[in-house]
């Protein structure tokens, strides 16, 4: 009797590696959201494209090398030689969050181009972290004389100055126990692969919306829930991008469940109305 094994799909090789905060391989999570549109692709040769890429920038780390020195030489090889930039002609292209892509035309958006960086910084042993900024994520790096946050667009230091006027607009929307405003610091949080993870996703997620794209908006959903399964809002999401699919019965599961598990929700009642009205057209 032979043996059919059937090759995992895409959500199940993504939910394969999404399944431990302890050994969650970012590149390799961040590669895989691309083969939603590229099913083809071959993330074996995407890790080995980053793989030849570190290897070359090893070779010229000189044996003595403090943290300073690494970062220059990283920022130089990453920026100027390899020419990793924004795509600042073409922001909202979903390509920008494909990392194939990106390391194709070394163009991206700063979370792309970020998850790029932090693989060849981490391997030449820099403290480096991502950080969840709002409206534009951050790079730092922990060195001897302090911490410098980066620009993962240029490669550009930013200064305390910067920053505060960065998140300004943002501020007043972080509530504090003693009505303070929220420091600096609290911005500056390391991110966890999690966290990069579902904030690319949720870039794809707002371009899709934005496009009415329901196919792509599902899928990306689809993950989403893989990767957040509390995040209740997910699964309604997913659940009105269903209904403007037409996909009614589906829908119809995926709104139910968010109401009997988000509570003190402001939509409750619009969400409830929108149920009944499926219920309704399809008797």
């Amino acid at each position: 009797m032979k043996l059919s094994l059937t090759p995992p799909t895409a959500l199940e090789y993504f939910a394969s590696l999404v399944q431990s905060d302890a050994e969650f391989p970012l590149l390799e999570a961040a590669a895989s959201l691309a083969q939603d549109e590229y099913p083809d692709l071959n993330i074996g040769q995407v890790l080995a494209d980053v793989d030849h890429m570190a290897a070359r920038l090893r070779r010229r780390l000189p044996a003595d090398a403090g943290s300073l020195q690494k970062l220059r030489l990283l920022n130089q090889f990453f920026f100027q030689e390899l020419g990793f930039a924004g795509n600042v002609n073409d922001f909202h292209n979903p390509d920008n969050s494909y990392l194939n892509v990106v390391l194709h035309t070394r163009r991206g958006i700063p979370i792309s181009l970020a998850v790029l960086w932090l693989e060849l910084a981490q391997g030449l042993g820099l403290a480096a972290r991502g950080i969840a900024f709002p409206g534009h994520f951050m790079l730092k790096v922990n060195l001897p004389n302090g911490q410098v946050v980066i620009d993962p667009l240029d490669g550009q230091s930013l200064s305390r100055e910067t920053l505060l006027e960065r998140i300004e607009p943002f501020r007043n929307s972080v509530a504090m126990a003693d009505d303070s405003q929220a420091p600096l610091s609290l911005f500056l949080q390391s991110a966890t692969p999690r966290d990069i993870i579902t904030r690319m996703l949720r870039n794809l997620k707002e371009i899709h919306a934005g496009q009415q794209d329901w196919p792509r908006l599902i899928a990306v959903q689809d993950r989403l829930i893989v990767l957040q399964p509390l995040a209740w809002t997910e699964y309604r999401d997913r659940g009105l991008a269903q209904a403007g699919q037409g996909n009614f019965r589906t829908a119809l599961t995926d709104l139910e469940f968010y109401l009997a598990h988000a509570q003190g929700v402001d939509d409750r009642g619009e969400i409830a109305w929108r149920v009944a009205e499926m219920k309704r057209s399809s008797i």
